[in-house]
């Protein structure tokens, strides 16, 4: 049992390790950005959120279970396992919310002149902001049933039946009632992974359109680059293929600790990794994609210095 929680404890930390260092560094790619006055994307917007509501959802419960895993023990108050809960809650929702928008916009970007979404193409990336704030305050309000039910294990001791998850419990509730909190939390969710699959496969079949006309203008065996929509569209249909293949998985999970009353330590450690899966994968898969990565560090590099020796 020492060994196994040893493994799990090893796979946390290394998962949030690489999670941190990831949205860090796209947070640090976006600095560089601001600084050198480079023009964004309509995406980056997105991405920006994105990356934040990772780095809550990874640190806010990637750091606990990795102490947990490692067996410290009650080093989280009931404000503690409120905030830990309530945090990642968030995060996880808003980083679902962002991919589904992200997946959205790339659609009415890409789409042909003559399309219904023609009119929204000049309209859309005013409004992506708008929509990442209300993201943010829709997975706010809906989480606060969170904040509600989970406490220490100390504020249940005299409550019989209760689910204990590590230093932190909840009171047990009737299935049918655990099932309807579990249906309401997840139809944020769920509307959004049905409208990827929409996206992703509206945006397959642009690009299959898209890829025959191109064969049709060149003919010959001259190879074309790929157009800058092109190469975004390939990697949010990346990203949206990540999330569902993980999302996936997670709610498996997430559904074994709803049917069972009281689950054990390693199903719970294991359910977390797999719910960190995508935080922690998505800044390096994103990363890979973007060109700009490293022209825009040396460029912000070689203005630092140029300051410095304007300075000396």
């Amino acid at each position: 049992m020492a060994s196994r929680n040893v493994a799990i404890g090893v796979v946390c930390f290394s998962q949030t390790l690489i999670g941190t260092l990831g949205n860090f560094s796209f947070l640090h790619h976006y600095t560089c950005l601001h600084f050198t006055k480079s023009r964004l994307r309509s995406t980056d917007q997105i991405l920006k959120h994105l990356v934040v509501a990772n780095s809550l959802a990874i640190l806010f419960r990637g750091v606990p279970d990795t102490m947990a895993a490692f067996g410290l023990k009650d080093f989280l108050s009931d404000l503690g396992c409120k905030l830990v809960f309530y945090v990642h809650r968030v995060g996880r929702g808003v980083s679902t919310g962002s991919t589904c928008l992200l997946s959205v916009f790339q659609v009415i970007t890409i789409s042909p002149g003559n399309s219904r979404w023609a009119e929204l193409k000049v309209k859309a990336p005013k409004y992506t902001g708008t929509f990442s704030m209300l993201c943010w305050i829709l997975c706010m309000l809906v989480n606060t049933i969170v904040l509600l039910n989970m406490s220490d294990k100390g504020s249940h001791k005299n409550i019989t039946y209760k689910e204990e998850f590590g230093d932190c419990s909840c009171v047990s509730q009737q299935k049918s009632r655990k099932l309807l909190h579990a249906a309401l939390l997840s139809l944020p969710d769920a509307s959004c992974v049905g409208l990827m699959f929409w996206a992703s496969s509206s945006l397959v079949s642009i690009l299959h359109r898209h890829k025959q006309r191109m064969r049709s203008i060149h003919k010959s065996n001259i190879p074309h680059r790929s157009s800058p929509e092109t190469r975004a569209t390939r990697t949010v249909i990346l990203l949206v293929s990540t999330f569902v293949s993980f999302y996936t998985l997670s709610s498996i999970f997430q559904a074994s600790l709803i049917l069972y009353n009281n689950p054990n330590r390693f199903l719970v450690n294991v359910a977390a990794v797999v719910t960190g899966c995508y935080p922690a994968v998505s800044p390096p898969l994103l990363m890979s994609q973007d060109p700009r990565m490293c022209r825009v560090s040396f460029a912000y590099v070689r203005n630092a210095k140029s300051s410095v020796m304007k300075i000396m």
